[in-house]
């Protein structure tokens, strides 16, 4: 009786928010697919029209800890998983009155929605799209030597694969990217536990980090002479576990010739607070889907690296030269030159962090990266004190973009940032945030062909 009483809870929920979404979408609406939140406090529930799905219903544990407790899929089976079976009916009857609150503002006008959408900004045969699920950079199309146009950038057809997407296609990450060991660390004196969603770590913000949520566009002009899009999100106090309210945007911005620029900011509004963004986008220059990026030359302005453990932490906290290492691309080297020499934690393939030469804070070379195939090339500039470099070693039979399929090595990323678990390293940096300070990421890609 208790289980069927559950289903049926669960069932009604599914069915009132669909209803929600459909009144506050109004009856004369196109048939744009979107994903919608409802938030009341710490209580967040999304649902989207495509399918009339219920996405996610986030909300705390006895300790305080935030969770998602609609598992749509596991990565490793990719069975569904019901959350029915781990809520009492108390608690989802509890949860269904608050939803269904929620869904009456929503549906009155009062309750206030966030859409998700798909933005181009385009400079003649240069164009970029982004979207504000997780501000992502979805693609990049500019033309080869021959003048041919290909999508460099890795990712997904739809925002609903995006939302199931498990391999960081794309977006900024955050609050904390990267991982924080076993997903604590003390500030002021006082502990602080976060989601763990990578073993006993915490990987890219937690699992509702910035990459799972809806940003606000605060501005947009797809064309002219500069292009850009800026996005906001606003980071509650407690969100994943960090402490205090964050303020963070981001801006993408297309100018000639054939460059991008991304640019992120944070502040912390009432309490000190780490703070580490990425921008996680695979790329391969040959066009995404044409195979792997093994051919690829690679230049890093680095000399030094920080050495990870198994588990793609700095534990030790050392740095060491990379002269005499497989991890030496001081001189351009294609990437596969030397990849069967490195393990990426418990996989061969680079996941790598480097210290950039230069001062910390100012613009300044990171990475130089060519395709001789096409004559692609992309030169980056960056203020940040690390550059981390994956080669996509995870991707084995992924669905990409226009019926491509992405396996092993078929992209790399260059992810800026500060150094890696910082705020539990006292010898490194600090990436911690005293309210009302600001933190600023500035990154300049320059293409070529």
């Amino acid at each position: 009786m208790a289980r069927r009483r559950e289903a049926l809870l669960g069932l009604a929920l599914l069915c009132l928010l669909a209803a929600s979404a459909q009144l506050a979408a109004g009856a004369g609406a196109g048939k744009t697919v979107g994903v919608y939140e409802l938030r009341k406090g710490d209580l967040s529930v999304k649902v989207t029209n495509f399918g009339a799905r219920l996405m996610s219903v986030v909300f705390p544990d006895s300790k305080g800890n935030l969770a998602d407790v609609v598992l749509a899929r596991t990565p490793s089976r990719n069975k569904p998983v019901s959350w029915l079976a781990m809520a009492r009916p108390q608690l989802l009857l509890a949860l269904l009155c608050l939803a269904a609150s929620l869904s009456a503002q929503a549906a009155a006008g009062s309750g206030g929605w966030k859409m998700v959408g798909v933005y181009e900004l385009k400079m003649g045969d240069f164009s970029v799209k982004v979207t504000n699920w997780g501000a992502r950079l979805m693609s990049v199309v500019l033309p080869d030597s021959k003048g041919n146009l290909a999508d460099v950038v890795l990712g997904k057809d739809t925002i609903a694969e995006y939302v199931n997407d498990t391999s960081y296609f794309g977006p900024i990450t955050g609050r904390v990217a990267q991982r924080i060991s076993r997903g604590r660390f003390v500030l002021d004196g006082k502990v602080y536990h976060l989601y763990r969603n990578d073993g006993r770590n915490t990987l890219h913000g937690g699992g509702r980090g910035f990459h799972k949520v809806i940003w606000t566009v605060k501005e947009y002009v797809a064309g002219g002479d500069s292009p850009h899009i800026t996005f906001y999100y606003r980071s509650f106090d407690g969100e994943q576990g960090f402490p205090g309210n964050l303020d963070a945007y981001v801006t993408y911005r297309v100018s000639s010739p054939y460059t991008l620029g991304v640019h992120m900011s944070a502040t912390a509004l009432d309490k000190a607070t780490p703070v580490n963004l990425l921008l996680h986008t695979y790329w391969n220059l040959g066009g995404h889907g044409s195979g792997d990026v093994l051919g690829h030359t690679l230049r890093l302005f680095a000399s030094r690296h920080a050495v990870l453990d198994e588990e793609l932490l700095p534990s030790s906290g050392r740095v060491a030269p990379v002269a005499g290492t497989p991890l030496d691309f001081r001189a351009p080297t294609p990437i596969g030159a030397r990849i069967r020499q490195v393990m990426g934690g418990k996989v061969v393939g680079y996941d790598a962090n480097y210290i950039i030469d230069g001062e910390p804070e100012g613009m300044r070379p990171v990475a130089q990266v060519r395709d001789g195939a096409s004559g692609r090339a992309v030169e980056l500039w960056a203020n940040q004190a690390t550059v981390q470099i994956y080669t996509g070693n995870w991707l084995n039979n992924t669905k990409g973009k226009d019926g491509k399929v992405y396996n092993q090595y078929a992209g790399f990323t260059l992810e800026t940032m500060g150094y890696v678990d910082a705020v539990n390293h006292p010898e490194f940096p600090s990436q911690t945030l005293l309210p009302g300070q600001e933190y600023k990421h500035d990154m300049v890609f320059k293409f070529s062909f």
